[in-house]
Protein backbone atom coordinates (compact mmCIF):
# COMPACT_ATOMS: atom_id res chain seq x y z
CA UNK A 1 0.00 0.00 0.00
CA UNK A 2 2.98 2.33 0.57
CA UNK A 3 3.46 2.48 -3.23
CA UNK A 4 0.05 4.19 -3.59
CA UNK A 5 1.69 7.48 -2.54
CA UNK A 6 3.38 7.53 -5.97
CA UNK A 7 -0.05 8.09 -7.56
CA UNK A 8 -0.79 11.20 -5.46
CA UNK A 9 1.14 13.67 -7.70
CA UNK A 10 -1.03 12.50 -10.62
CA UNK A 11 -4.08 14.21 -9.14
CA UNK A 12 -3.22 17.61 -10.61
CA UNK A 13 -3.06 16.02 -14.08
CA UNK A 14 -6.36 14.17 -13.57
CA UNK A 15 -8.41 17.01 -12.04
CA UNK A 16 -9.39 18.59 -15.34
CA UNK A 17 -10.81 15.33 -16.75
CA UNK A 18 -12.06 13.69 -13.56
CA UNK A 19 -15.73 14.00 -14.65
CA UNK A 20 -14.99 12.11 -17.87
CA UNK A 21 -13.15 9.41 -15.92
CA UNK A 22 -16.08 9.07 -13.47
CA UNK A 23 -18.67 8.89 -16.29
CA UNK A 24 -16.62 6.33 -18.21
CA UNK A 25 -16.10 4.34 -15.00
CA UNK A 26 -19.84 4.29 -14.21
CA UNK A 27 -20.68 3.12 -17.76
CA UNK A 28 -18.05 0.35 -17.60
CA UNK A 29 -19.44 -0.70 -14.20
CA UNK A 30 -23.01 -0.80 -15.57
CA UNK A 31 -21.91 -2.91 -18.55
CA UNK A 32 -20.02 -5.28 -16.26
CA UNK A 33 -23.01 -5.77 -13.94
CA UNK A 34 -25.27 -6.25 -16.98
CA UNK A 35 -22.84 -8.87 -18.26
CA UNK A 36 -23.18 -10.85 -15.02
CA UNK A 37 -26.65 -11.78 -16.22
CA UNK A 38 -25.07 -13.66 -19.13
CA UNK A 39 -24.52 -16.92 -17.23
CA UNK A 40 -28.02 -16.92 -15.79
CA UNK A 41 -29.59 -16.19 -19.20
CA UNK A 42 -27.55 -18.93 -20.89
CA UNK A 43 -28.64 -21.37 -18.23
CA UNK A 44 -32.31 -20.42 -18.71
CA UNK A 45 -31.97 -20.78 -22.51
CA UNK A 46 -30.61 -24.34 -22.16
CA UNK A 47 -33.13 -25.33 -19.47
CA UNK A 48 -36.06 -23.93 -21.50
CA UNK A 49 -34.80 -25.76 -24.58
CA UNK A 50 -34.60 -29.09 -22.71
CA UNK A 51 -38.21 -28.56 -21.63
CA UNK A 52 -39.14 -27.81 -25.29
CA UNK A 53 -40.30 -24.30 -24.32
CA UNK A 54 -38.93 -22.68 -27.49
CA UNK A 55 -40.67 -19.33 -26.94
CA UNK A 56 -39.11 -18.92 -23.51
CA UNK A 57 -35.72 -20.04 -24.79
CA UNK A 58 -35.80 -17.49 -27.64
CA UNK A 59 -36.89 -14.73 -25.24
CA UNK A 60 -33.94 -15.37 -22.93
CA UNK A 61 -31.65 -15.58 -25.98
CA UNK A 62 -32.97 -12.23 -27.29
CA UNK A 63 -32.29 -10.54 -23.93
CA UNK A 64 -28.79 -12.05 -23.91
CA UNK A 65 -28.02 -10.78 -27.43
CA UNK A 66 -29.42 -7.30 -26.65
CA UNK A 67 -27.14 -6.96 -23.62
CA UNK A 68 -24.14 -8.08 -25.67
CA UNK A 69 -24.79 -5.81 -28.66
CA UNK A 70 -26.18 -2.65 -27.05
CA UNK A 71 -24.41 -2.57 -23.69
CA UNK A 72 -21.27 -4.65 -24.10
CA UNK A 73 -20.31 -3.77 -27.68
CA UNK A 74 -21.57 -0.21 -28.25
CA UNK A 75 -21.84 1.47 -24.82
CA UNK A 76 -18.74 -0.17 -23.37
CA UNK A 77 -16.52 0.67 -26.35
CA UNK A 78 -17.70 4.31 -26.33
CA UNK A 79 -16.73 4.71 -22.68
CA UNK A 80 -13.42 2.90 -23.16
CA UNK A 81 -12.51 5.17 -26.08
CA UNK A 82 -13.28 8.19 -23.86
CA UNK A 83 -10.93 6.82 -21.21
CA UNK A 84 -8.13 6.20 -23.69
CA UNK A 85 -8.28 9.81 -24.91
CA UNK A 86 -8.10 11.07 -21.32
CA UNK A 87 -5.19 8.71 -20.56
CA UNK A 88 -3.23 9.88 -23.59
CA UNK A 89 -3.85 13.51 -22.63
CA UNK A 90 -2.65 12.90 -19.07
CA UNK A 91 0.39 10.98 -20.32
CA UNK A 92 1.34 13.87 -22.64
CA UNK A 93 0.93 16.35 -19.77
CA UNK A 94 3.10 14.20 -17.55
CA UNK A 95 5.82 14.01 -20.23
CA UNK A 96 5.74 17.79 -20.75
CA UNK A 97 5.87 18.58 -17.02
CA UNK A 98 8.71 16.11 -16.47
CA UNK A 99 10.62 17.71 -19.36
CA UNK A 100 9.92 21.19 -17.99
CA UNK A 101 11.11 20.15 -14.53
CA UNK A 102 14.24 18.48 -15.94
CA UNK A 103 15.15 21.65 -17.86
CA UNK A 104 14.92 23.59 -14.57
CA UNK A 105 17.22 21.23 -12.68
CA UNK A 106 20.53 22.73 -11.53
CA UNK A 107 23.61 21.98 -13.64
CA UNK A 108 25.12 19.58 -11.11
CA UNK A 109 22.08 17.30 -11.51
CA UNK A 110 23.19 16.53 -15.06
CA UNK A 111 26.67 15.70 -13.83
CA UNK A 112 25.34 13.17 -11.33
CA UNK A 113 22.56 11.71 -13.49
CA UNK A 114 23.23 10.39 -17.00
CA UNK A 115 21.47 11.95 -19.98
CA UNK A 116 20.04 8.53 -20.90
CA UNK A 117 18.36 8.19 -17.50
CA UNK A 118 16.80 11.65 -17.70
CA UNK A 119 15.63 11.03 -21.29
CA UNK A 120 14.03 7.72 -20.29
CA UNK A 121 12.22 9.35 -17.37
CA UNK A 122 10.77 12.02 -19.67
CA UNK A 123 9.78 9.65 -22.48
CA UNK A 124 9.16 5.99 -21.67
CA UNK A 125 8.49 6.37 -17.92
CA UNK A 126 5.96 9.17 -18.41
CA UNK A 127 4.37 7.30 -21.32
CA UNK A 128 3.79 4.19 -19.18
CA UNK A 129 0.67 5.89 -17.75
CA UNK A 130 -1.21 5.25 -21.01
CA UNK A 131 -4.18 2.87 -20.64
CA UNK A 132 -3.74 2.41 -16.88
CA UNK A 133 -7.04 4.04 -15.85
CA UNK A 134 -9.02 1.88 -18.26
CA UNK A 135 -7.35 -1.23 -16.89
CA UNK A 136 -7.90 -0.22 -13.26
CA UNK A 137 -11.57 0.69 -13.82
CA UNK A 138 -12.13 -2.48 -15.85
CA UNK A 139 -10.59 -4.65 -13.12
CA UNK A 140 -12.56 -2.92 -10.35
CA UNK A 141 -15.77 -3.33 -12.38
CA UNK A 142 -14.96 -7.00 -13.00
CA UNK A 143 -14.35 -7.41 -9.28
CA UNK A 144 -17.74 -5.85 -8.44
CA UNK A 145 -19.35 -8.06 -11.09
CA UNK A 146 -17.62 -11.06 -9.53
CA UNK A 147 -19.06 -10.15 -6.11
CA UNK A 148 -22.56 -10.01 -7.63
CA UNK A 149 -21.95 -13.43 -9.23
CA UNK A 150 -20.60 -14.79 -5.95
CA UNK A 151 -23.78 -13.70 -4.14
CA UNK A 152 -25.85 -15.53 -6.78
CA UNK A 153 -23.63 -18.62 -6.39
CA UNK A 154 -23.89 -18.57 -2.57
CA UNK A 155 -27.68 -18.24 -2.70
CA UNK A 156 -27.87 -21.44 -4.74
CA UNK A 157 -24.89 -23.36 -3.30
CA UNK A 158 -22.64 -22.18 -0.49
CA UNK A 159 -20.28 -25.13 -1.17
CA UNK A 160 -19.31 -23.80 -4.62
CA UNK A 161 -19.08 -20.27 -3.19
CA UNK A 162 -16.60 -21.42 -0.53
CA UNK A 163 -14.51 -23.23 -3.17
CA UNK A 164 -14.25 -20.08 -5.29
CA UNK A 165 -13.30 -17.91 -2.28
CA UNK A 166 -10.61 -20.45 -1.30
CA UNK A 167 -8.98 -20.27 -4.73
CA UNK A 168 -9.22 -16.45 -4.79
CA UNK A 169 -7.34 -16.29 -1.46
CA UNK A 170 -4.76 -18.70 -2.88
CA UNK A 171 -4.35 -16.40 -5.88
CA UNK A 172 -3.83 -13.38 -3.61
CA UNK A 173 -1.06 -15.18 -1.68
CA UNK A 174 0.75 -16.07 -4.92
CA UNK A 175 0.56 -12.45 -6.15
CA UNK A 176 1.78 -11.13 -2.78
CA UNK A 177 4.79 -13.44 -2.87
CA UNK A 178 5.93 -12.63 -6.41
CA UNK A 179 5.20 -8.87 -6.56
CA UNK A 180 8.31 -7.59 -4.68
CA UNK A 181 10.67 -9.78 -6.73
CA UNK A 182 9.28 -8.57 -10.05
CA UNK A 183 9.42 -4.90 -8.96
CA UNK A 184 13.05 -5.24 -7.80
CA UNK A 185 14.20 -6.82 -11.06
CA UNK A 186 12.26 -4.31 -13.14
CA UNK A 187 14.00 -1.41 -11.34
CA UNK A 188 17.41 -2.98 -11.93
CA UNK A 189 16.67 -3.56 -15.62
CA UNK A 190 15.51 0.06 -16.08
CA UNK A 191 18.80 1.27 -14.57
CA UNK A 192 20.75 -0.72 -17.15
CA UNK A 193 18.48 0.57 -19.92
CA UNK A 194 19.30 4.14 -18.76
CA UNK A 195 23.01 3.38 -19.19
CA UNK A 196 22.34 1.94 -22.63
CA UNK A 197 20.32 4.99 -23.73
CA UNK A 198 23.03 7.32 -22.44
CA UNK A 199 25.80 5.46 -24.27
CA UNK A 200 23.84 5.33 -27.52
CA UNK A 201 23.16 9.07 -27.20
CA UNK A 202 26.87 9.79 -26.71
CA UNK A 203 27.81 7.49 -29.59
CA UNK A 204 25.50 9.20 -32.07
CA UNK A 205 26.43 12.73 -31.00
CA UNK A 206 30.16 12.03 -30.97
CA UNK A 207 30.38 9.74 -33.99
CA UNK A 208 33.18 11.74 -35.67
CA UNK A 209 35.34 11.77 -32.56
CA UNK A 210 34.66 8.08 -32.01
CA UNK A 211 35.88 7.22 -35.50
CA UNK A 212 38.95 9.48 -35.43
CA UNK A 213 39.99 8.43 -31.91
CA UNK A 214 39.74 4.78 -32.91
CA UNK A 215 37.55 3.89 -29.92
CA UNK A 216 34.71 2.37 -31.92
CA UNK A 217 35.49 -1.22 -30.86
CA UNK A 218 35.81 -0.23 -27.19
CA UNK A 219 32.36 1.39 -27.30
CA UNK A 220 30.93 -1.67 -29.04
CA UNK A 221 32.34 -3.79 -26.21
CA UNK A 222 30.75 -1.44 -23.64
CA UNK A 223 27.38 -1.66 -25.37
CA UNK A 224 27.71 -5.44 -25.59
CA UNK A 225 28.34 -5.65 -21.82
CA UNK A 226 25.37 -3.42 -21.01
CA UNK A 227 23.05 -5.34 -23.38
CA UNK A 228 24.25 -8.59 -21.79
CA UNK A 229 23.39 -7.18 -18.36
CA UNK A 230 19.94 -6.09 -19.59
CA UNK A 231 19.46 -9.55 -21.10
CA UNK A 232 20.43 -11.27 -17.83
CA UNK A 233 18.00 -9.09 -15.86
CA UNK A 234 15.29 -9.82 -18.45
CA UNK A 235 15.98 -13.56 -18.15
CA UNK A 236 15.68 -13.36 -14.35
CA UNK A 237 12.46 -11.38 -14.71
CA UNK A 238 11.13 -13.90 -17.25
CA UNK A 239 12.04 -16.87 -15.02
CA UNK A 240 10.17 -15.42 -12.05
CA UNK A 241 7.24 -14.41 -14.27
CA UNK A 242 7.13 -17.93 -15.77
CA UNK A 243 6.92 -19.48 -12.30
CA UNK A 244 4.25 -16.95 -11.43
CA UNK A 245 2.17 -17.69 -14.55
CA UNK A 246 2.58 -21.45 -14.02
CA UNK A 247 1.14 -21.21 -10.50
CA UNK A 248 -1.71 -19.06 -11.80
CA UNK A 249 -2.54 -21.62 -14.51
CA UNK A 250 -2.47 -24.44 -11.95
CA UNK A 251 -4.86 -22.47 -9.70
CA UNK A 252 -7.16 -21.84 -12.68
CA UNK A 253 -7.21 -25.51 -13.65
CA UNK A 254 -7.85 -26.64 -10.08
CA UNK A 255 -10.65 -24.09 -9.64
CA UNK A 256 -12.28 -25.14 -12.89
CA UNK A 257 -12.02 -28.88 -12.18
CA UNK A 258 -13.13 -28.58 -8.54
CA UNK A 259 -16.19 -26.43 -9.29
CA UNK A 260 -17.32 -28.55 -12.26
CA UNK A 261 -16.91 -31.79 -10.26
CA UNK A 262 -18.93 -30.32 -7.37
CA UNK A 263 -21.63 -29.12 -9.77
CA UNK A 264 -21.95 -32.59 -11.32
CA UNK A 265 -22.38 -34.17 -7.88
CA UNK A 266 -24.93 -31.53 -6.76
CA UNK A 267 -26.87 -31.86 -10.05
CA UNK A 268 -26.89 -35.66 -9.72
CA UNK A 269 -28.35 -35.32 -6.19
CA UNK A 270 -30.87 -32.69 -7.42
CA UNK A 271 -29.45 -30.00 -5.12
CA UNK A 272 -29.10 -27.60 -8.07
CA UNK A 273 -30.97 -27.07 -11.32
CA UNK A 274 -29.65 -27.57 -14.85
CA UNK A 275 -29.90 -23.79 -15.42
CA UNK A 276 -27.64 -23.22 -12.38
CA UNK A 277 -25.16 -25.82 -13.65
CA UNK A 278 -24.97 -24.12 -17.06
CA UNK A 279 -24.63 -20.67 -15.46
CA UNK A 280 -21.80 -21.94 -13.24
CA UNK A 281 -19.85 -23.15 -16.30
CA UNK A 282 -20.16 -19.59 -17.63
CA UNK A 283 -19.33 -17.89 -14.34
CA UNK A 284 -16.26 -20.01 -13.65
CA UNK A 285 -14.77 -18.68 -16.87
CA UNK A 286 -15.69 -15.17 -15.70
CA UNK A 287 -13.59 -15.85 -12.61
CA UNK A 288 -10.81 -17.19 -14.85
CA UNK A 289 -10.97 -13.92 -16.79
CA UNK A 290 -10.90 -11.97 -13.51
CA UNK A 291 -7.75 -13.86 -12.49
CA UNK A 292 -6.15 -12.90 -15.81
CA UNK A 293 -7.20 -9.27 -15.33
CA UNK A 294 -5.81 -9.14 -11.79
CA UNK A 295 -2.64 -10.83 -13.01
CA UNK A 296 -2.18 -8.35 -15.91
CA UNK A 297 -3.06 -5.35 -13.73
CA UNK A 298 -0.59 -6.52 -11.07
CA UNK A 299 2.18 -6.76 -13.65
CA UNK A 300 1.27 -3.34 -15.06
CA UNK A 301 1.02 -1.87 -11.56
CA UNK A 302 4.50 -3.17 -10.67
CA UNK A 303 6.05 -1.50 -13.70
CA UNK A 304 3.96 1.64 -13.33
CA UNK A 305 5.07 2.17 -9.71
CA UNK A 306 8.70 1.95 -10.83
CA UNK A 307 8.09 4.46 -13.64
CA UNK A 308 6.04 6.83 -11.47
CA UNK A 309 8.70 6.78 -8.75
CA UNK A 310 11.35 7.77 -11.30
CA UNK A 311 9.12 10.53 -12.74
CA UNK A 312 8.08 11.79 -9.29
CA UNK A 313 11.73 12.06 -8.24
CA UNK A 314 11.98 14.82 -10.84
CA UNK A 315 8.48 16.31 -10.49
CA UNK A 316 8.69 16.56 -6.69
CA UNK A 317 12.38 17.57 -6.45
CA UNK A 318 13.25 14.43 -4.49
CA UNK A 319 16.76 14.26 -5.94
CA UNK A 320 17.54 17.92 -6.66
CA UNK A 321 16.00 21.28 -5.87
CA UNK A 322 14.88 23.62 -8.65
CA UNK A 323 16.99 26.65 -9.41
CA UNK A 324 15.63 29.69 -7.60
CA UNK A 325 15.56 33.18 -9.09
CA UNK A 326 14.36 36.57 -7.94
CA UNK A 327 12.03 38.98 -9.74
CA UNK A 328 14.24 42.01 -10.30
CA UNK A 329 14.85 43.45 -13.76
CA UNK A 330 17.25 46.07 -15.11
CA UNK A 331 15.82 49.47 -15.94
CA UNK A 332 18.79 50.51 -18.05
CA UNK A 333 21.55 47.91 -17.98
CA UNK A 334 25.12 49.25 -17.90
CA UNK A 335 27.08 46.01 -17.51
CA UNK A 336 29.30 46.59 -14.47
CA UNK A 337 30.13 43.30 -12.71
CA UNK A 338 31.45 42.77 -9.18
CA UNK A 339 32.57 39.56 -7.46
CA UNK A 340 32.70 40.15 -3.70
CA UNK A 341 34.41 37.69 -1.30
CA UNK A 342 33.40 34.67 -3.36
CA UNK A 343 34.11 31.20 -2.01
CA UNK A 344 33.32 28.20 -4.19
CA UNK A 345 34.16 24.56 -4.72
CA UNK A 346 32.63 21.90 -6.95
CA UNK A 347 30.88 18.95 -5.21
CA UNK A 348 33.37 16.65 -3.47
CA UNK A 349 36.32 18.87 -4.44
CA UNK A 350 38.53 21.23 -2.47
CA UNK A 351 37.92 24.97 -2.46
CA UNK A 352 38.62 26.53 -5.88
CA UNK A 353 37.88 30.24 -5.35
CA UNK A 354 38.89 31.66 -1.97
CA UNK A 355 37.77 35.14 -0.93
CA UNK A 356 37.69 36.03 -4.61
CA UNK A 357 37.17 39.70 -5.52
CA UNK A 358 36.93 41.21 -8.98
CA UNK A 359 35.39 44.35 -10.50
CA UNK A 360 34.77 44.53 -14.25
CA UNK A 361 33.93 47.84 -15.86
CA UNK A 362 31.44 48.02 -18.78
CA UNK A 363 32.21 48.60 -22.47
CA UNK A 364 35.69 47.17 -22.19
CA UNK A 365 37.55 44.13 -23.45
CA UNK A 366 38.52 42.19 -20.33
CA UNK A 367 40.71 39.09 -20.33
CA UNK A 368 41.15 36.50 -17.56
CA UNK A 369 44.23 34.29 -17.73
CA UNK A 370 45.98 31.74 -15.55
CA UNK A 371 47.18 28.15 -15.40
CA UNK A 372 44.71 25.32 -15.93
CA UNK A 373 42.48 24.49 -12.98
CA UNK A 374 42.77 27.89 -11.29
CA UNK A 375 39.05 28.80 -11.64
CA UNK A 376 38.93 30.85 -14.86
CA UNK A 377 35.94 29.03 -16.42
CA UNK A 378 34.37 28.73 -12.96
CA UNK A 379 34.02 32.53 -12.91
CA UNK A 380 31.75 32.22 -15.97
CA UNK A 381 29.83 29.31 -14.43
CA UNK A 382 29.08 31.47 -11.40
CA UNK A 383 28.18 34.57 -13.41
CA UNK A 384 25.71 32.57 -15.55
CA UNK A 385 24.45 30.76 -12.43
CA UNK A 386 25.25 27.32 -13.80
CA UNK A 387 26.57 26.96 -10.24
CA UNK A 388 26.04 29.22 -7.21
CA UNK A 389 28.77 30.41 -4.86
CA UNK A 390 28.88 29.09 -1.30
CA UNK A 391 29.72 32.50 0.14
CA UNK A 392 29.92 36.07 -1.14
CA UNK A 393 27.91 37.80 -3.84
CA UNK A 394 28.03 38.58 -7.54
CA UNK A 395 26.32 41.75 -8.74
CA UNK A 396 25.52 43.31 -12.10
CA UNK A 397 24.94 47.06 -11.84
CA UNK A 398 24.67 46.63 -8.08
CA UNK A 399 21.92 43.94 -8.25
CA UNK A 400 22.73 40.52 -6.80
CA UNK A 401 22.36 38.03 -9.69
CA UNK A 402 20.38 35.72 -7.35
CA UNK A 403 17.73 38.45 -7.11
CA UNK A 404 17.40 38.78 -10.89
CA UNK A 405 14.52 37.30 -12.86
CA UNK A 406 15.79 34.26 -14.78
CA UNK A 407 14.80 35.64 -18.21
CA UNK A 408 16.51 38.94 -17.38
CA UNK A 409 19.76 37.23 -16.40
CA UNK A 410 19.72 34.96 -19.47
CA UNK A 411 18.94 37.88 -21.76
CA UNK A 412 21.73 40.14 -20.50
CA UNK A 413 24.50 37.53 -20.11
CA UNK A 414 25.58 35.35 -23.05
CA UNK A 415 28.46 32.91 -23.24
CA UNK A 416 30.34 31.63 -26.28
CA UNK A 417 32.16 28.43 -25.48
CA UNK A 418 35.01 26.62 -27.13
CA UNK A 419 32.45 24.15 -28.51
CA UNK A 420 29.16 26.11 -28.85
CA UNK A 421 25.97 24.06 -28.90
CA UNK A 422 24.27 24.32 -32.28
CA UNK A 423 20.73 22.95 -32.67
CA UNK A 424 19.96 20.37 -35.36
CA UNK A 425 17.81 22.83 -37.30
CA UNK A 426 18.25 25.29 -40.13
CA UNK A 427 20.46 28.34 -39.61
CA UNK A 428 17.38 30.57 -39.55
CA UNK A 429 15.59 28.31 -37.04
CA UNK A 430 18.62 28.52 -34.73
CA UNK A 431 17.96 32.26 -34.58
CA UNK A 432 14.20 31.85 -34.22
CA UNK A 433 14.84 29.97 -30.99
CA UNK A 434 16.31 33.24 -29.71
CA UNK A 435 13.47 35.35 -31.11
CA UNK A 436 10.59 33.60 -32.89
CA UNK A 437 9.66 36.85 -34.69
CA UNK A 438 13.14 37.64 -35.99
CA UNK A 439 13.35 38.59 -39.68
CA UNK A 440 15.79 37.09 -42.16
CA UNK A 441 17.26 40.51 -42.96
CA UNK A 442 18.12 40.99 -39.27
CA UNK A 443 19.67 37.55 -39.06
CA UNK A 444 21.81 38.35 -42.08
CA UNK A 445 22.92 41.60 -40.46
CA UNK A 446 24.04 39.77 -37.31
CA UNK A 447 25.85 37.16 -39.39
CA UNK A 448 27.62 39.92 -41.35
CA UNK A 449 28.84 41.38 -38.05
CA UNK A 450 30.16 37.91 -37.18
CA UNK A 451 31.80 37.55 -40.64
CA UNK A 452 29.64 34.55 -41.54
CA UNK A 453 27.08 35.84 -44.05
CA UNK A 454 29.27 35.32 -47.14
CA UNK A 455 29.78 31.67 -46.29
CA UNK A 456 26.06 31.06 -45.63
CA UNK A 457 24.95 32.79 -48.83
CA UNK A 458 27.29 30.51 -50.81
CA UNK A 459 25.43 27.42 -49.50
CA UNK A 460 22.79 25.86 -51.83
CA UNK A 461 19.97 26.44 -49.32
CA UNK A 462 21.54 29.52 -47.72
CA UNK A 463 19.84 30.28 -44.38
CA UNK A 464 17.55 27.25 -44.77
CA UNK A 465 20.53 24.89 -44.52
CA UNK A 466 20.09 22.24 -41.82
CA UNK A 467 23.21 22.25 -39.64
CA UNK A 468 23.11 18.68 -38.36
CA UNK A 469 23.27 17.50 -34.76
CA UNK A 470 25.63 19.70 -32.76
CA UNK A 471 26.32 21.81 -35.87
CA UNK A 472 28.29 18.93 -37.38
CA UNK A 473 28.22 20.57 -40.83
CA UNK A 474 30.17 23.62 -39.60
CA UNK A 475 33.86 24.05 -38.83
CA UNK A 476 34.98 25.11 -35.34
CA UNK A 477 35.44 28.73 -36.41
CA UNK A 478 32.04 28.83 -38.16
CA UNK A 479 30.34 27.49 -35.03
CA UNK A 480 32.01 30.22 -33.00
CA UNK A 481 30.89 32.93 -35.41
CA UNK A 482 27.35 31.56 -35.55
CA UNK A 483 27.31 31.58 -31.75
CA UNK A 484 28.46 35.22 -31.78
CA UNK A 485 25.71 36.10 -34.28
CA UNK A 486 23.11 34.42 -32.03
CA UNK A 487 24.42 36.44 -29.10
CA UNK A 488 24.05 39.63 -31.13
CA UNK A 489 20.44 38.59 -31.85
CA UNK A 490 19.89 38.23 -28.09
CA UNK A 491 21.21 41.77 -27.62
CA UNK A 492 23.02 40.78 -24.43
CA UNK A 493 24.94 43.51 -22.67
CA UNK A 494 27.53 41.10 -21.23
CA UNK A 495 29.27 38.66 -23.58
CA UNK A 496 31.58 35.95 -22.25
CA UNK A 497 34.12 34.06 -24.37
CA UNK A 498 35.27 30.81 -22.74
CA UNK A 499 38.47 29.64 -24.48
CA UNK A 500 36.67 30.67 -27.66
CA UNK A 501 39.73 30.66 -29.94
CA UNK A 502 41.99 28.05 -28.33
CA UNK A 503 41.27 25.34 -30.91
CA UNK A 504 40.99 27.52 -34.04
CA UNK A 505 43.38 28.09 -36.92
CA UNK A 506 44.89 31.55 -37.43
CA UNK A 507 42.40 32.53 -40.13
CA UNK A 508 39.35 31.61 -38.01
CA UNK A 509 40.96 33.21 -34.98
CA UNK A 510 41.33 36.49 -36.86
CA UNK A 511 37.61 36.46 -37.78
CA UNK A 512 36.65 35.85 -34.14
CA UNK A 513 38.99 38.65 -33.01
CA UNK A 514 37.32 41.07 -35.43
CA UNK A 515 33.88 39.97 -34.14
CA UNK A 516 34.96 40.54 -30.55
CA UNK A 517 36.43 43.95 -31.31
CA UNK A 518 33.16 45.05 -32.94
CA UNK A 519 31.29 44.14 -29.73
CA UNK A 520 33.48 46.09 -27.29
CA UNK A 521 32.15 49.58 -27.93
CA UNK A 522 28.71 48.86 -26.37
CA UNK A 523 29.15 45.53 -24.56
CA UNK A 524 31.02 44.24 -21.55
CA UNK A 525 33.26 41.61 -23.14
CA UNK A 526 35.12 39.13 -20.93
CA UNK A 527 37.49 36.56 -22.40
CA UNK A 528 38.90 33.53 -20.63
CA UNK A 529 41.96 32.83 -22.72
CA UNK A 530 44.37 29.99 -23.14
CA UNK A 531 46.25 31.63 -26.01
CA UNK A 532 47.65 34.85 -24.57
CA UNK A 533 48.47 36.07 -28.07
CA UNK A 534 44.73 36.55 -28.66
CA UNK A 535 44.23 38.95 -25.74
CA UNK A 536 47.38 41.10 -25.67
CA UNK A 537 45.31 44.11 -26.81
CA UNK A 538 42.71 43.71 -24.00
CA UNK A 539 41.88 46.84 -21.97
CA UNK A 540 42.57 44.96 -18.74
CA UNK A 541 44.05 41.49 -18.20
CA UNK A 542 43.39 39.78 -14.86
CA UNK A 543 45.75 37.02 -13.73
CA UNK A 544 44.18 34.26 -11.60
CA UNK A 545 46.22 31.91 -9.43
CA UNK A 546 45.16 29.62 -6.58
CA UNK A 547 41.59 30.96 -6.70
CA UNK A 548 42.47 34.65 -6.37
CA UNK A 549 43.36 37.64 -8.53
CA UNK A 550 47.15 38.04 -8.31
CA UNK A 551 47.64 40.75 -10.91
CA UNK A 552 45.92 43.07 -13.37
CA UNK A 553 46.83 45.54 -16.06
CA UNK A 554 47.75 45.74 -19.72
CA UNK A 555 49.95 43.19 -21.47
CA UNK A 556 53.24 45.09 -21.32
CA UNK A 557 52.76 46.11 -17.68
CA UNK A 558 52.10 42.51 -16.64
CA UNK A 559 55.18 41.26 -18.52
CA UNK A 560 57.28 43.62 -16.42
CA UNK A 561 55.52 43.29 -13.08
CA UNK A 562 53.81 39.88 -12.84
CA UNK A 563 55.98 36.74 -12.83
CA UNK A 564 53.04 34.34 -13.31
CA UNK A 565 51.84 36.17 -16.41
CA UNK A 566 55.41 36.45 -17.73
CA UNK A 567 55.95 32.69 -17.31
CA UNK A 568 52.65 31.91 -19.07
CA UNK A 569 53.52 34.17 -22.00
CA UNK A 570 57.11 32.92 -22.32
CA UNK A 571 55.97 29.29 -22.18
CA UNK A 572 53.45 29.93 -24.95
CA UNK A 573 56.05 31.77 -27.06
CA UNK A 574 58.54 28.93 -26.58
CA UNK A 575 55.94 26.31 -27.59
CA UNK A 576 55.04 28.37 -30.64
Amino acid sequence: MKNLKEFKPLWKFIKEDRIKIIIAGIIILITEIANTMGGYLNGMVVESATKLDIKKALTYLGIYLSINIVIDAWLYMKSYAMLQKVENKISRKLSFNTYQKAINLPAYAFEKTSSGEIINRITSDADSLSFIFGRIIQTISSLIGAIVILIYIFINSYIIGIEIIFFMVLLYLVIKRFNPKVIKLHKERRKEQDKFASLVNESIRGIREIKTLGVKNNLIDNVRDIIKMIFNKSVEETDIYTKYKTLIKIIRSLLEATVFATCVILLFKSYVTLAYFISITYYVYKFMYLIDEINDLTEMYQKLVVSLTRVNEILENRLYQDEEFGNKKFKNVIGKIEFKKIKFNYPNEKSLLKNFNLTIEPNKKIAIVGKSGQGKSTIFNLLTRIFDSKKGSITIDGINIKDLDEDELRKQVSIIRQEPFIFNRTILENFKLINKNIKLKDVREYCKMAYLDDYIMALPKKYNTVLGEGGVNLSGGQKQRLSIARTLAKKSKIVLFDEATSALDNNSQEYIKKSIDSLVKDHTVIIVAHRLSTIIDADIIYVIDDGQVVGSGKHNDLLLNNSIYKNLYETESLNS
